[in-house]
């Protein structure tokens, strides 16, 4: 069973459909008790950094989240939800992440010709191996829409990135913890093996 967390954050039918397309059991939800006791979980988002944390703050959730990720629970962070992983946003200033990773998202620079947000398809490039691209071959073509990228402060966990007026650290992976920048759950097959990978993990 798979818990994907509701905070009224964007995106998450089309999460549920995608693992429901992978035969997987998936629950919308905010309980806690819920959260904790499921196989896997998965934090989606499309929105502003500062107004999903204020929301993970009103549900109670910001330590439900710390304690699957202390836990070990298999959790995965999905576009914005990969961002509130992190230490803070160049979109929200003085508004603090979760903190679980070390780094900061930063606004995609300004350049002739590159619009903002960037929406579209992108290629991937793999500096660390990640357990989440098994089978999925380098140079594969990912779905993104965002106009902040991460930054992340330890290299060693980064395990795709992709070029878009800028380096941008598009996948992460320590321990327990998973999140990609694009929507693997809008990415076609590629993303469809993707999500079967964090489905599998033990």
């Amino acid at each position: 069973m798979v818990a994907i967390i509701d905070y009224d954050a964007g995106n998450i039918k089309s999460v549920e459909k995608a693992l429901q397309a992978l035969g997987e059991n998936a629950v919308i939800t905010r309980d806690k008790a819920c959260i904790l006791e499921v196989d896997k979980v998965i934090l989606p988002g499309v929105g502003a950094f500062g107004d999903a944390m204020q929301k993970l703050e009103d549900y109670g959730l910001t330590d439900v989240i710390r304690e699957v990720a202390e836990k070990g629970t298999p959790f995965l962070g999905i576009c914005l939800g990969l961002q509130l992983l992190f230490e803070r946003s160049e979109e929200s200033e003085g508004v603090d992440g979760l903190g679980i990773l070390p780094g900061e998202i930063l606004r995609i620079p300004e350049a002739p010709g590159l619009k903002i947000p960037h929406i579209g398809w992108n290629s991937l490039s793999y500096p660390n191996q990640g357990r989440l691209f098994t089978g999925v071959k380098e140079n594969s073509y990912v779905y993104f829409v965002h106009s902040y990228y991460l930054r992340s402060s330890d290299p060693s966990i980064v395990t795709a990135e992709t070029e878009y007026g800028t380096r941008i650290h598009a996948s992460v992976e320590k321990d327990n913890i998973f999140a990609c920048q694009f929507h693997p759950e809008k990415s076609s097959a590629v993303g469809l093996t993707i999500l079967k990978n964090f489905i599998s993990l033990t």
